[in-house]
């Protein structure tokens, strides 16, 4: 019996001990754990490092995501730049194309009917003179011929599908604006040749002097009855040059842009490439209309200049003066010229 007793006293005597240590090693767990837990957030957001849409539009104006293949420019999910660019072809552009052609047709319309054909004065003498060689005839042709296929092919993206598609249909429609595409592309280039050799072949006589505003002020012959005298180039004449030269040079570099997409540039500028070239093209065409009106039904005996070379001497006196001086004087000065002043008589 009295064994019995001391090996209960020695039991409950263990489960004290292990109970205390238990106890003790809990409460050191639970002291250590609370400076870590007194750090966590009482609340875990599981989106806190997802993609902020606004944030990346703000900082880098797209929202761009990844991928594996090397065209990086792919990655670009949405580009909110490129709406306002779509607003500007859609919308803006055809505004101020058609305000610009439709204006400067409207505006010779009504200018022939008021003013009427600049007549030649005099009459005809009968005696000609050569104003342009056949170098000078086939530049200017090449050129004027590649810019009315450029302006009607570019004209056809800006309005072909609102006024041109419902009259002709999709197929017709799909058919002419293919052909339109590559005829615009491969003739930017003689287009561009000959900008340059116009660029070349004229520069002399296109740099504007005292003489260009006395003929502003005096109307240039169009307005009103008067001729001031004008060299070989008018006031009117340099101005439609460096149209072509700026213009023309401007709306073939920013069309190569367009032409060969990413060689130097990327999204952003071949939007503003797009921006310059069309708007540019569309205020070149309404000049070339007002060039193609006096060199043709506006002035009489302007466009025999361009179609045979020669003008009429009394042509010459009304509208170029000085230039005729300068001819005769060099004729007189050189009997053995072949040259400009050779005036021969109409054939």
């Amino acid at each position: 019996m009295p064994g019995i007793l001391a090996r209960l006293l020695t039991q409950v005597s263990a489960n004290k001990v292990r109970l205390i240590v238990g106890a003790l090693a809990l409460t050191f767990i639970v002291a250590m754990a609370s400076p870590v837990s007194a750090q966590q957030p009482n609340s875990v957001n599981p989106t806190a490092s997802s993609v902020n849409e606004q944030k990346l539009l703000q900082e880098l104006n797209k929202i761009q995501g990844r991928g594996t293949i090397p065209d990086t420019k792919s990655y670009v999910i949405e580009q909110p730049v490129g709406l306002e660019w779509r607003h500007w072809h859609e919308v803006t552009l055809r505004w101020i194309g058609g305000i610009a052609v439709l204006g400067m047709l409207s505006l010779l319309v009504v200018f022939y009917l008021v003013r009427g054909q600049v007549k030649l004065e005099a009459g005809p003498s009968g005696r000609k003179i050569v104003r342009f060689n056949q170098f000078e005839r086939t530049v200017h042709w090449m050129t004027a011929s590649c810019f009315i296929v450029l302006a009607l092919s570019g004209l056809n993206i800006t309005f072909g599908r609102p006024l041109l598609l419902p009259i002709i249909g999709a197929s017709a429609f799909s058919t002419w604006s293919e052909l339109a595409k590559y005829a615009h592309n491969f003739l930017s280039f003689p287009f561009t040749i000959g900008v340059v050799l116009i660029f070349l072949m004229w520069i002399g006589g296109n740099i504007p002097n005292r003489t260009d505003v006395e003929w502003v002020k005096r109307g240039g012959g169009i307005i009103g009855k008067d001729h001031p005298p004008a060299g070989h180039f008018n006031a009117g004449q340099k101005m439609i040059y460096w149209i072509v030269v700026l213009g023309g040079g401007l709306a073939s570099v920013t069309g190569y842009l367009l032409l060969f997409p990413f060689y130097g540039t990327g999204i952003g500028g071949m939007q503003t490439a797009e921006v310059i070239h069309a708007g540019v093209a569309m205020l070149f065409i309404a000049a070339m209309m007002g060039h193609i009106y006096i060199g043709s039904i506006g002035m009489e005996g302007a466009f025999e200049a361009m179609a045979e070379g020669t003008v009429d001497i009394n042509w010459a006196k009304q509208h170029h003066k000085l230039w005729l001086e300068e001819e005769v004087t060099q004729a007189a000065n050189d009997p053995k010229s072949q040259g400009r002043a050779a005036a021969r008589p109409a054939e």
